[in-house]
């Protein structure tokens, strides 16, 4: 509907600094006419907004234009609420208790039951199962180094368990799934890289500060092949019907295919590196290495190492 989609421009425009009418016309599957009548009329019903030509053009509000809170139900600021709690409780930062009560402060008694009548549908724990405070303390040191712009000490164990002391200028920390990274520029490497803070031993905090670089964009950063030092090749595994509800947890719905006898067969190109053979080795005699060979062949070596442990 077009009071959905003006409605949809307008916090677009609230949340990005200038978009583009190709842009915008892509986003919500119309056509450039349709943007352009639509930016008229949100002008005409009293928007601030700016029209920039050239190729750096486009559309903006002003800066000083928010949205009314009225716009936010009772079961969107519930969410929000949830997040909050759960950010709470992970980085045991005030501040996030502090937003929270004036989250609440702006809501109605109406809003205020509605948003309870919503408040157990989601929880947000950002502390992995299994893991103690140790690991938030991690979280909080690399947060103060990220504020007051503070190079980190550290020992790092890489993908293939090799050792390193590094000192880093933390950028961002990132949840991935269920584990904390940190992106920061590795002095060691010269080059930015996510390490993850499990791996992460004995940080410290060092005088030296440091000056902002230009870090890559969370939106296209990835994780290179070459931090993990091997190189991807394409593996075929066959996984029997008890190991299925474990599969999931690990691969990704098309690279699964289910056979008529109850197992599924796992296609992909993966890197294979000590931690494929850990998790390879995991599942028993649940999987089998169809291809390649030479993977089969270190599985059934390890195997007989671990065999041989207990001869």
């Amino acid at each position: 509907m077009k009071i959905d989609r003006l409605l949809a421009i307008t916090v677009l425009l609230l949340g990005r600094k200038r978009v583009t009418a190709a842009e915008l016309a892509e986003r919500f599957e119309v056509t450039m006419k349709t943007i352009y009548r639509d930016m008229e009329t949100l002008g005409m019903a009293g928007l601030p907004i700016v029209s920039h030509q050239g190729a750096a053009g486009g559309y903006e509000i002003m800066e000083q234009y928010t949205l009314d809170r009225q716009l936010v139900t009772g079961r969107e600021i519930a969410s929000l609420l949830a997040a909050l709690k759960g950010m709470h409780h992970a980085l045991d930062d005030r501040t996030f208790a502090s937003l929270e009560e004036k989250i609440r402060a702006l809501l109605t008694k109406t809003d205020e039951q509605d948003g309870d009548k919503h408040s157990a549908e989601l929880v947000f724990d950002f502390h992995p199962w299994g893991q103690g405070p140790l690991n938030r303390d991690k979280v909080i040191l690399f947060r103060k180094a990220i504020r007051e712009r503070c190079r980190v000490r550290l020992r790092y164990l890489d993908g293939s368990g090799e050792e390193s002391f590094r000192s880093v200028e933390p950028y961002t920390l990132i949840m991935k799934g269920s584990s904390w990274y940190v992106q920061a520029y590795c002095t060691l490497r010269e080059d930015y890289r996510l390490f993850r803070l499990s791996r992460v031993m004995q940080p410290v905090l060092e005088q030296q500060t440091f000056v902002m670089r230009n870090p890559p964009e969370l939106e296209t950063i990835g994780w290179k092949q070459e931090w993990s030092g091997h190189t991807e090749m394409e593996v075929i595994l066959c996984y029997r019907p008890e190991a299925i509800h474990r599969v999931l947890d690990i691969f990704s719905p098309d690279q699964i295919r289910y056979e008529a006898d109850g197992s599924c067969r796992v296609q992909a190109c993966l890197p294979v590196d000590d931690w494929f053979h850990s998790m390879l080795l995991s599942f028993g005699a649940q999987v089998k290495v169809l291809h390649p060979p030479s993977l089969a062949e270190e599985i059934r070596r390890q195997a007989m190492l671990m065999l041989q442990q207990y001869e």
